[in-house]
């Protein structure tokens, strides 16, 4: 069973930049492609941003294209998301979420129910 934890999150003023972390135990992450979503109060979860097993292949949602960026160091299984610029309405709740992609297809995954494993969320807040 894989285990994640996302680390990171916090308070942050307009213009600001936090570090997501997503750390793995379990297994290694080197057959995982990664998501990162997020829940704001009353709101859908979104997607983010993701990235491949293999490859480094990643997608960005457009409110964060430009403000976001996505890496993975499966030595220290782990994934992190850069966020910089954050506005107020990049307050949610941040997930991380893990798919198994044994074939190392290279494509990333933008579903929720596409993901086989999810963090419990760390919540990140933009206000001044």
């Amino acid at each position: 069973q894989l285990h994640l934890v996302e680390s990171g999150g916090g308070l942050v003023q307009p213009g600001g930049s936090l570090r997501l972390s997503c750390s793995a135990s379990g297994f290694t992450l080197d057959y995982y492609a990664i998501g990162w979503f997020r829940q704001a109060p009353g709101k859908e979860r979104e997607g983010v941003s993701y990235i491949s097993a293999r490859d480094d292949n990643t997608y960005y949602a457009d409110s964060v294209k430009g403000r976001f960026a996505i890496a993975r160091d499966n030595a220290k299984k782990t994934v992190y998301l850069q966020m910089n610029s954050l506005k107020p309405e990049d307050t949610a709740v941040y997930y991380c979420a893990a798919r198994n992609d044994p074939f190392n297809s290279g494509r990333y995954y933008q579903t929720p129910k596409e993901y086989d494993f999810w963090g419990q969320g760390t919540q990140v807040t933009v206000s001044s």
